[in-house]
């Protein structure tokens, strides 16, 4: 068997970027990967502004506390004023041009307003709650790198340099389809022997915050008639190919000898728990991951392969999580001879609490758990150790 390691790196090894690009507008541009870099064409701001309401003043002016001023304009945010004459005050709000001549604020709390006047109760120093213009970004920096999965905040600063659109990749088209003459769908009569076929709504859930585009082939029969042309079927039109069960090494799963027949299969097995029976190869030149059927197995090996396999082909760099140490706050005296991802939650002390049951088919350790615990083979925990952990928050669950 395969350490996670080499299998990650057989993995990654043939996840290129795809090449498809699409302009679109910054609008519609939440959650896609930057194709090309964002350069700023302007100073953000465009100009010295206002940082406070208050009053834009010239510093020397101020020889003496308190100092009475004659406000000879006011200028709201959006709107330019003329040159401030000396001796004089301007009445300006947050984000309004400083006029030229003015070098500081003086916010309006340490003022007092007296007809045409303003009393300033306070000497500013010059720069005072001014925003320089280019405070934020200077014209011709670049501001977004390409490879980044863009967010809101990606979006609002590429829009604060005057940017409309963005080239970014075309989305990434995933194949799915779920193996196995017991599984039912939700909302349908359970006979004797079935289960419903949570994997589906599991793994395109996981695929949609990636933002792939799925393409459902839905639950295949188990045999390996059926399973060849699910996979052709599925190799016509999509960048790869996800399927869930029949990866093991029954007289009812398929999916090995299918993916040998229509193509090449590089990796079968994994020593890690859970998710030991983990399938990847190509299927008429696209790309093959085959998960295992029990639930847990499925979602765990797909964060740890399929995610970063998903990520490198839309063009992400920086395609693995960050690992934290923290405190595990329970014992584990059997260790298991196979590297284990644990599922587990942090407390409000700031240790990890372990879900009473690690069973592979115990989805609700998923969902109660916000972390993995990375613990290799033949270790046991002591209340008290510190371990590795990935956080979900850093999954992308």
């Amino acid at each position: 068997m395969l350490t996670v390691e080499q299998a990650l790196l057989r993995v990654l090894a043939q996840a290129a970027p795809i090449d498809a690009v699409e302009l679109i507008s910054v609008l519609d541009a939440a959650g896609r990967v930057l194709a090309q870099p964002v350069v700023a064409a302007i100073d953000v701001p465009p100009m010295d502004n206002a940082q406070m309401d208050g009053y834009a003043v010239r510093a020397a002016d101020i020889t003496q506390l308190p100092q009475r001023l004659r406000v000879s304009q006011r200028i709201a945010a959006g709107h330019v004023g003329t040159a401030l004459a000396a001796g004089t005050a301007a009445r300006i709000f947050t984000g309004a041009s400083v006029p030229a001549g003015a070098d500081a604020i003086v916010m309006q709390e340490l003022t007092e307003a007296a007809g045409e006047d303003v009393i300033i109760k306070d000497a500013p120093a010059p720069g005072q709650w001014v925003r320089r213009a280019g405070i934020d970004v200077k014209a011709g920096a670049t501001v977004l790198a390409p490879g980044v999965r863009l967010g809101g905040q990606h979006l609002g600063l590429a829009a604060s340099v005057g940017c409309a659109e963005l080239t970014v990749r075309r989305r990434l088209r995933v194949s799915v389809f779920f193996t196995g003459d017991e599984l039912m769908m939700p909302g349908e009569p359970l006979p004797p022997g079935r289960i419903y076929n949570s994997n589906r709504f599991m793994l395109r859930g996981l695929l949609a915050a990636l933002d792939c585009e799925v393409i459902d082939l839905g639950i295949v029969p188990d045999s390996l008639a059926a399973t060849r042309a699910a996979l052709l079927r599925a190799a016509e039109s999509a960048d790869c190919i996800i399927t869930s069960g029949g990866v093991s090494v029954g007289e009812e799963d398929h999916v090995k000898p299918a993916v040998q027949a229509e193509g090449t299969l590089d990796l079968w097995q994994i020593a890690m728990k859970p998710g030991k029976p983990l399938a990847f190869g190509s299927v008429r030149g696209v790309p093959f991951i085959g998960l295992p059927g029990n639930p847990v197995s499925s979602f765990v090996t797909f964060l740890l392969f399929a995610r970063p396999f998903i990520l490198a082909r839309q063009g992400i760099h920086d395609v693995q999580p960050p690992r934290v140490q923290l405190r595990a706050d329970f014992d584990l005296p059997k260790a298991d001879k196979r590297r284990e991802f644990l599922r587990a939650r942090r407390n409000t002390s700031g240790g990890l609490d372990l879900f009473a049951n690690q069973n592979s088919a115990v989805l609700t350790s998923c969902v109660w758990a916000d972390a993995l615990i990375d613990n290799p083979a033949g270790r046991s925990i002591a209340r008290g150790a510190m371990v590795d952990a990935l956080l979900f928050a850093d999954l992308g669950t």
